[in-house]
């Protein structure tokens, strides 16, 4: 009896996850199998109770045996398909790979570029600077030297100033005693 119950079991388990699986058209391998099978059940006679009986399990095995046989072609077909779907995944990641290589290639030189031309620029900044600070220095030195003349040149001017009121007060002297010397002369 037990034994009765775990195939009745094993038959709703498998016949719900046919349910589930989409149907497909059996291989032409499995209708043949099929076909011979049925064939010889038929061809087999004897007592009608005991045919009936054997009748129901050998369809049954029958029934069971082709739906394996679907099962076995869907699968083999999906097998099929995933090994194309990898492969045209495969394809397409190494074109993809390919195209990244080329893309980072071109990125690896732009960036070598870049960093050239930024190091010439700091080496050109730094001439620059260098050549600033020269002409700071220059510059410093011509202001300084500059200074230094305004300097000597105002003092020149308070000279200036001071001998032109001496020259004033010379000549201013020079007419007095040409006065004193013309009323004594006189």
């Amino acid at each position: 009896m037990s034994s009765l119950y775990t195939r009745s079991k094993e038959f709703t388990r498998n016949r719900k996850s046919q349910s589930d699986s989409p149907p497909a058209s059996p291989s032409p391998t499995a209708k043949t199998l099929r076909h011979e099978r049925l064939s010889r059940l038929e061809s087999g006679g004897g007592n009608a109770t005991t045919s009936d009986s054997y009748g129901d399990r050998a369809s049954a095995r029958a029934r069971r045996e082709a739906r394996e046989a679907r099962l076995a072609s869907l699968t083999s077909r999906v097998e099929e398909d995933s090994n194309r779907d990898y492969k045209k995944l495969y394809e397409s990641a190494l074109t993809e790979n390919q195209k990244l290589k080329t893309k980072l290639q071109e990125a690896q030189l732009e960036l070598a570029d870049i960093k050239s031309k930024l190091e010439k620029m700091a080496q050109q900044k730094q001439e620059k600077t260098s050549d600033r600070s020269s002409m700071l220095e220059m510059e410093k030195r011509e202001r300084r030297a500059l200074e230094r003349k305004m300097s000597e040149m105002e003092e020149e001017m308070k000279v200036l100033t001071e001998l032109k009121s001496d020259n004033q007060r010379l000549k201013d002297e020079n007419g007095a005693l040409i006065r004193v010397i013309s009323k004594l002369s006189k």
